[in-house]
């Protein structure tokens, strides 16, 4: 991608809507150019698109500030992906090679046209997370040039219902007249800039903390292991710390700054500012976060549990996301899931500029997709020279002015021509008719 474009990408949060735009240099780190946020207004429900019109109102105007901003017009964007039915599947491809043969980029590439061409029953194939491959039951991760007779293809696929994508499409392209470049998973991307090669490698949970879903991710040997979706986030928290009679703005504002994952024996009561509310002190407050974080956690617990690696995780548990900012929630969840807690936001060698942005675990799913996005995204407007305008002008007003004349001319003798042609053409007519009436009449006779 040349300096002078750029990659636009929109992260569709359940509780704000993200439009970033930046560039990657050749050692593929980051320049953001701008980002700006704005709130879904209940347009995106767990993940999903749910109010096609809200959603590609907000993305509209999202796509206006960026362009205004920054001088540039958007042609394309790069689209995150999530959602509640969002997950991986496994699918494996075998092929039997000669004795003593040699895997070469061609049987590669067949096995991976065999997983391109799979479509899941009541579901739509989104991405290859990752692919482990197998020579002869061992594993091999770079199996080019290596001989075998029987190699292997473990294939990590990203898979959820078709709606996901179709919803996005009529918000954005349909309605906001909006090219899409890609698709791109968000936990996936929260991954590639939040975690390190080394804990890939060793084996970590990561968990992408968001307002309506918590993603869960498993990794181990670099190997995307099992994604799940939990249908809960920071918003159903939210809700709880209303219903103990709050406005639900009110209840976020709470959360924020006087929430915390462990309950604190000291609480103090405090009112509502902007009602008149019956007191409640944080050990209540608490309580309540603490309750529905502990169905979250049990979700997580059981997932790990099932991915196979619960005792192969050498990394602990990674969290990122707007939600996991909650005050204490490494303590809870280190006492809680037995496993080191390290709080994520994007890594600083991938984004040379912007540390605040960069600090935010709520935007390392937007900064993630600039990572792994490489099309331009810059709407390109054919300009003209001056010289060539004028000329294109000055032979308009040229032909004007004399292609009246010509054409009545022409029109003139088109219609005198076609005058003449109609005489004769009515008069061989009558003739013929009165012949053809002739002949007829004596058919009438006989």
């Amino acid at each position: 991608m040349t300096q002078s474009g750029f990659i636009a990408a929109i992260d569709l949060g359940t509780s704000k809507i993200t439009g970033v735009i930046g560039r990657k240099n050749e050692s593929n780190v980051i320049s953001v150019l701008e980002c700006v946020s704005l709130p879904s207004e209940n347009s995106i429900r767990r993940g999903t698109v749910y109010n096609i019109d809200k959603a590609s109102a907000i993305v509209r105007k999202l796509i206006n500030m960026l362009e205004n901003s920054t001088g540039k017009k958007i042609g394309k964007v790069y689209v995150s992906l999530g959602g509640q039915s969002v997950h991986t599947e496994v699918i494996r491809e075998m092929k039997q090679l000669s004795s003593s043969g040699i895997v070469t980029e061609d049987v590669v590439e067949q096995l991976r046209a065999a997983v391109d061409k799979y479509k899941p029953d009541l579901k739509r194939k989104y991405a290859i997370g990752d692919v482990e491959y197998f020579l002869d039951d061992k594993p091999e991760k770079n199996p080019v040039g290596v001989t075998c007779s029987t190699v292997e293809a473990e294939y990590h696929i990203v898979v959820g219902r078709p709606n996901l994508a179709s919803n996005i499409e009529k918000a954005i392209v349909e309605k906001g007249n909006l090219q899409i470049a890609d698709f791109i998973v968000a936990p996936i991307a929260s991954a590639a800039i939040s975690l390190t090669d080394e804990e890939k490698e060793l084996g970590c949970a990561f968990v992408d903390f968001g307002a309506g879903t918590t993603a869960l991710s498993i990794y181990k040997g670099s190997i995307l292991r099992r994604m799940v979706t939990i249908p809960f986030g920071g918003k159903n928290i939210t809700k709880d710390i209303a219903e103990l009679n709050f406005m639900e703005s009110d209840a976020e504002q709470y959360k924020i700054k006087f929430g915390k994952a462990k309950e604190n024996s000291e609480g103090s009561p405090f009112s509502s500012p902007f009602s008149s509310k019956a007191d409640i002190d944080l050990v209540e407050l608490n309580k309540v976060i603490v309750m529905r974080l502990d169905e979250i956690t049990a979700n997580i617990k059981e997932q790990i549990k099932l991915s196979g690696y619960q005792e192969q995780l050498g990394a602990g548990l990674i969290i990122t996301g707007g939600a996991s900012q909650l005050r204490n929630l490494e303590a809870y969840l280190n006492q809680k899931l037995d496993l080191p807690v390290r709080r994520a936001s994007s890594r600083k060698t991938l984004v040379n500029n912007t540390p605040e942005y960069a600090n935010d675990p709520a935007l390392t799913s937007a900064l993630g997709m600039l990572l792994l996005a490489n099309e331009n995204c810059e709407k390109i407007v054919e300009e003209y020279d001056d010289d060539e305008t004028d000329q294109r002008s000055r032979g308009s007003v040229w032909s004007n002015f004399f292609g009246d004349k010509d054409s009545k001319v022409k029109e003139h003798k088109e219609k005198e021509s076609k005058g003449k042609k109609e005489k004769s053409i009515n008069i061989g007519g009558r003739m013929k008719d009165m012949f053809s009436t002739m002949f007829e009449e004596e058919d009438d006779d006989q």
